[in-house]
């Protein structure tokens, strides 16, 4: 199929499926002698579908890449994944507890700006500078 063909059925950009394919997450595909066109197969489809299921879950191109190797793999290399996973939640963990502490962080500056004076400078503003 051509590049056009495999963005229709993938819900990829061109754009996107090129990059993909010169970051090593696609093989390079068969080119044609006459046009030079791009001719991908199924397997193109479903790596580009793995791709996009590994993104939602969370991972970079490069770990999506190293899952991608993982596959190929005898055995799919579980303990491999699974130290993946587990170094993904601990990474989402953390990012969850920034994120909270950001969020207690704004609910009090929203708290104390509700709380201000009404005259004169603003508190959240008075007391970011110090």
């Amino acid at each position: 199929m051509t590049i056009g063909e495999l963005a229709r059925a993938s819900g990829f950009r061109v754009e996107t499926i090129r990059y993909y394919e010169r970051e090593g997450l696609l093989p390079r595909a068969h080119r044609w002698r006459d046009n030079n066109y791009r001719d991908f197969d199924k397997e193109a489809l479903a790596r580009l579908h793995f791709v996009r299921r590994a993104k939602a879950a969370g991972f970079t191109l490069r770990e999506i890449r190293e899952l991608l190797d993982l596959s190929l793999t005898p055995g799919e290399a579980c303990g491999e994944v699974e130290a993946l996973l587990s170094r993904k939640l601990a990474e989402l963990d953390r990012r969850m507890a920034e994120m909270h502490r950001m969020r207690e962080n704004l609910a009090a500056l929203l708290a104390s700006c509700r709380a201000g004076e009404a005259e004169g400078a603003c508190p959240v503003l008075r007391a970011m500078r110090q």
